[in-house]
């Protein structure tokens, strides 16, 4: 028998004294002979991945080196036709992994090595200390080889070796790094995450110039932004808009980031990607044009080229009698089902069914409030990007060209039936002439200084009356607000003496107008523009029949877009930014809902020291500690992926917490007995 031949006792039942394999001899055993060895150094089990990996390698390629193995024997030293695995236990349950999936027998004939002189210990422990793996530079160029001389792809690479796909792509892009990167992640002067931050990119070139480029001391952060800085991020909101596979469809080439868990990448044609946000802006506002009936559309960038035009908003539509009680009707049944079936976690068929026809029905009636084809005569609609990545329709823009020009004032009949001449005659009672104005034919008009001191009489009275009529008093507040928000030009239709600003705030921040804050704010405008008539003049007939509940809502809508509390070195006013930092905390302020801080909002902006300072506050001083090396902009760039979901806020847009001892207004107007009639400057005041 020689040293290749199956031994006896390991193939078949021992029937007499066999002679038992000699040190070092080779034989076959079955796979279900082969055992654990107690004696084995390693202790803690081979993981999953070892094992599978192991399988893998063993179904493409067999048993390439055999497990070494001692006799097992019974407490008399008789052999028992076992063998103990002494090296080669990761192989061992490979083995049987293979036969439990089926792919093997449980016999499967096992190639091993007897060994009958060292200690069973001392060899196993050898085995896994005696030993380097090879380093990873040469497993990234092997796989590489694999790839270009067998033509293996990731799948079948990692079939072969019990990896995944992905991790092969990942060793075949590091395998590919230039020359230079590979030379120097081999001698340890290149870690493998600087490595990988370069192997974004396959370009070598580009590797060269970014390694020529950095400094003694660089960072995953700025080799990385070096390497895709021409390009833009899969998830930049125009990519969300336009689609990546419309634009892979368009030729644009996409660079995929095999290095990071959400598996991003870039966009390599800025240029294509813009043009295709264009193309589909410009697309959707000629559809609403057509099929809304604008006058025209177009497409912009900013919410800043929106906040040029004038506007117009839709009107309550006119409803028949009939058609209003067949809504109100609709709109209680559907009120009615959602009641009763409010504690079902599934509605019942037919109940799921009626309400969707009533939905039906109330939208074929159309929507409560619709812009007037003279509206849609002379104004567009516009269509830029939302910071969410959704197309945003601005309707009912006027162009200075298509403004209607503006009624003409309530008093101007009466000057035109006086003949074009104001009521306002000389400043004194004599005429010029020296002519008695009781002489003179006719009514003469009345001089200034007369008509001066009436009116002043008149104000003091109607003051009086208005102080103490308190529903006149908050819908003539609301009047004056609203003509200046909502009809420019028109703050003279109201005699009190309130003034807002209602300036823009793009021209300080761009794009403040469509965060989120603004978003809200430009919302309900446009949800009040649409209750209100398109003439000024028509105003007070509409407040004055308005709920009060209405009116203060519309007041603080007004209120709010009045608000001026930007802190300009040029307008200092103290008094009222303090008064805003009170408010801010009268209304709970929460400015993690509407602002991030980001590289661009904010750490790019700031010194390193600040930087650092909002890194410590967030994550902890030992993240800080980390960055502290790194260039501005690489600084930036990491700060704000490490606060990044962590709310996070400057000084000065934190709000201060309200102090508890301090009576709520609420509780304050609770207890407050109600005004009297003469109490009306107290009224007024608030």
């Amino acid at each position: 028998m020689t040293a290749h031949d199956t031994h006896p006792a390991a193939t078949e039942p021992r029937t007499g004294a066999v002679p038992e394999p000699a040190h070092g001899a080779e034989i076959v055993v079955p796979l279900n002979r082969l055992k654990a060895s107690p004696r084995n150094a390693r202790k803690v089990r081979h993981s999953s991945a070892a094992i599978e990996a192991l399988a893998a390698s063993i179904r493409a390629k067999g048993v390439l080196q055999a497990p070494v193995v001692e006799i097992e024997r019974t407490c008399e030293g008789t052999a028992t036709g076992a063998y103990l695995v002494t090296i080669g236990e990761g192989r061992r349950q490979a083995l049987r992994m293979l036969a439990k999936r089926k792919a093997i027998k449980r016999t499967h004939p096992v190639k091993v090595v007897v060994d009958r002189l060292n200690d069973a210990h001392e060899i196993s422990l050898d085995e896994n200390i005696t030993r380097e793996a090879m380093h990873p530079a040469d497993q990234f160029e092997a796989f590489r080889r694999l790839a270009g001389e067998k033509g293996y792809g990731p799948e079948e690479i990692g079939g072969r070796f019990g990896v995944s796909a992905h991790v092969v792509r990942q060793r075949l892009r590091l395998g590919a790094a230039a020359p230079e990167l590979m030379a120097a992640y081999r001698d340890g002067t290149l870690t493998l995450d600087l490595l990988t931050a370069f192997c974004v990119s396959e370009d070598q070139d580009r590797q060269r110039q970014v390694l020529e480029q950095m400094g003694p001391y660089p960072s995953v952060f700025a080799i990385r932004r070096a390497m895709t800085e021409a390009k833009v991020r899969a998830d930049d909101r125009r990519v969300s808009f336009v689609g990546l596979e419309a634009y892979e469809a368009e030729g644009g080439g996409v660079l995929r980031d095999l290095f990071t868990e959400d598996g991003g990448g870039w966009l390599e044609d800025p240029v294509l990607l813009d043009q295709l946000v264009s193309e589909k802006l410009a697309g959707l506002a000629e559809e609403a044009r057509q099929r809304e009936g604008w006058k025209w559309a177009g497409a912009c960038a900013e919410f800043a080229d929106v906040a040029a035009f004038g506007r117009v908003y839709p009107v309550a539509a006119e409803r028949s009698e009939i058609d209003a009680a067949d809504m109100e009707a609709l709109s209680e049944e559907y009120d009615r089902l959602i009641s009763e079936t409010d504690a079902f976690e599934v509605l019942p068929p037919e109940v799921d069914a009626r309400l969707e026809a009533i939905d039906k029905a109330l939208q074929a009636y159309g929507p409560d409030y619709d812009y007037t084809p003279d509206a849609r005569a002379r104004a567009g609609v516009m269509v830029m990007l939302g910071h969410d990545g959704l197309a945003r329709f601005e309707r009912g823009l006027v162009r200075a060209e298509d403004a209607a020009s503006a009624p003409p004032p309530p008093w101007a009949e009466d000057e035109a039936a006086d003949g074009g001449h104001s009521e306002y005659a000389d400043s004194d009672d004599v005429r010029a002439d020296g002519e008695d104005p009781e002489q003179d034919e006719g009514l003469a008009p009345l001089s200034e200084r007369l008509l001066i001191d009436l009116t002043a009489h008149k104000t003091m009275g109607l003051r009086d009356a208005l102080q103490a009529d308190v529903a006149v008093a908050l819908a003539t507040v609301v009047h004056a607000m609203a003509l200046q928000v909502f009809y420019p030009g028109h703050g003279d239709y109201s005699p009190l003496q309130l003034r807002l600003s209602v300036g823009g705030l793009e021209r300080l921040a761009p794009g403040v107008g469509d965060s989120p804050a603004g978003r809200r704010v430009t919302d309900r405008c446009e949800a009040w523009g649409a209750r209100l008539p398109e003439q000024a003049g028509d105003l007070w007939a509409v407040l004055a029949s308005m709920r009060r509940a209405d009116l203060l809502d519309l007041m603080a809508c007004c209120a709010g877009a009045g608000l001026y509390a930007v802190h300009d070195p040029h307008d200092r006013r103290p008094g009222a930014w303090a008064q805003a930092e009170t408010l801010a905390t009268a209304v709970g302020l929460d400015m993690t809902g509407t602002w991030s801080a980001t590289a661009v909002s904010y750490f790019s902006r700031v010194p390193k020291t600040r930087v650092l300072e909002a890194v410590t506050e967030a994550v902890g001083a030992e993240e800080a500690g980390r960055i502290t090396g790194f260039k501005k902009g690489d600084m930036a760039d990491a700060a704000e992926r490490l606060l990044e979901g962590k709310g996070w806020l400057p000084p000065v847009l934190r709000t201060l917490e309200a102090v508890p001892d301090e009576p709520s207004s609420e509780a304050v107007a609770t207890a407050a007995p109600a005004p009297a009639a003469d109490e009306a400057c107290n009224l007024a005041a608030a």
